[in-house]
């Protein structure tokens, strides 16, 4: 589809979803962000939902400013996918060992690595920048520097909520590992910490939502959000990158006799800052929940724990400041979804998935979320599909 447009205050709302189907709290979101002085465009993908601040799934680009709400609290979060050797004929009939194996070598929820894992502990791991990386971390906000230990602890895990780690088959019958996390505890920590400065900084007392607070170019709390912020963003890609080195070992191990190869790795942010140039204009753009979709990126669009994902390539649509979805998006909150399903409606909507099927994780339930064919059916002008996947093993914290 092409997009709908909404009039905003400074600037027109393109939605590549149905503006009616949209609840009334996330197009509320959406009308106060195009009131923001700096805006110089606001772009909607079909996954759209109500969140803190800006909502997820849209592309915010300003000039000169930059909301660390409209980025997300969990700075840097994405996906990482690669493609194996494997066949579903190489696969097991009770997929339970695998499960297990996976959750034994990488920590889920709010566990952590007893001994920090560094890349020189990963097959062919590349280790150039890994000290540097950490040696930055004595330049981020005071507030969260206690936090170090925690840090490199759980580089490498994955976390909770909507994050999890997949084995999957596309449609021809090979085998692909996925993963969904982003920069743990330590990249909220900084988002929160930088929120509660931009929000008692004078310029944004006449803000609509104190929640849309921005730091503006050349002050020093931009300066100190920026290195915060890319620091954050490099933590979620090592993160990813550690653990799909865990995984492809627990691959090769468990697979010994097929001497498993490994496409190569792809990744991609959905809860970042880049800067781009539009109408020849330098703009900070923020994309949460919504990953970059140039001309031939190659990008993943998750569904949930029971329906398929995509592995896409960008179509390099402007419209959308070069942008398509993150994944399905929630259709209703996870309160929400605890009252209205139980685990046995949990058991039938992950038939023949090796996971989860616990209260727990009832409010990542497939029903929270949307269709996710609707919703890759919405973007065709934004990206293409260049195969679909479907999980056999789904990890969750």
């Amino acid at each position: 589809m092409s997009y709908a447009e909404v009039a905003g205050a400074k600037v027109p709302i393109r939605m590549w979803a149905d503006p009616a189907s949209v609840e009334e709290s996330a197009m509320r979101q959406l009308q106060n962000v195009a009131t923001l002085p700096w805006i110089k465009g606001l772009a909607v993908m079909p996954d759209v939902h109500f969140g803190k601040g800006a909502t997820v799934g849209s592309v915010i680009a300003m000039r000169g400013a930059v909301c660390p709400a409209a980025v997300g609290v969990d700075i840097g979060c994405g996906m990482s996918a690669v493609k194996t050797s494997l066949t579903a004929n190489d696969l097991p009939g009770d997929l339970s060992r695998l499960r297990s194996k996976i959750e034994q070598a990488i920590p889920v929820g709010r566990a952590m690595h007893d001994d920090p894992v560094a890349p020189g502990r990963i097959h062919g791991m590349a280790t150039s920048g890994w000290d540097d990386f950490w040696g930055r971390f004595d330049g981020v906000a005071q507030a969260v520097r206690f936090r170090h230990e925690r840090a490199v602890k759980q580089m490498g895990t994955l976390g909770g909520g909507n994050h999890f780690i997949e084995f999957c088959l596309d449609e021809a019958g090979a085998v692909w590992l996925m993963l969904h996390s982003g920069s743990r505890n330590v990249g909220k920590e900084l988002a929160d910490h930088h929120i509660g400065v931009a929000q008692k900084l004078p310029h944004n007392q006449g803000l609509v939502d104190r929640d849309l607070a921005v730091f503006v170019s050349d002050t020093p709390q931009m300066a100190a959000y920026r290195n915060d912020l890319f620091w954050a963003q490099e933590y979620a890609q090592y993160n990813r990158a550690l653990m799909m080195g865990l995984f492809k070992d627990v691959v090769r191990k468990e697979f010994k006799k097929a001497k498993v190869a490994f496409e190569p790795v792809i990744s991609c942010h959905h809860n970042y800052v880049a800067e781009e140039r539009y109408d020849g204009m330098d703009l900070l753009v923020t994309r949460k929940g919504a990953i970059r979709a140039g001309g031939g990126d190659l990008g993943i669009i998750p569904g949930s724990m029971g329906a398929g994902s995509y592995i896409v390539r960008g179509l390099g649509n402007e419209a959308s400041f070069n942008s398509a979805s993150h994944g399905a998006g929630r259709r209703m909150s996870r309160g929400a979804a605890k009252r209205r399903f139980s685990t046995r409606d949990l058991e039938e909507q992950t038939r023949g998935v090796e996971c989860r099927k616990d209260s727990g994780v009832v409010d990542e339930i497939p029903a929270a979320y949307k269709p996710i064919e609707q919703v890759i059916d919405q973007q065709r002008d934004l990206v293409e599909v260049v195969a679909k996947l479907k999980q056999v093993i789904c990890v969750k914290g």
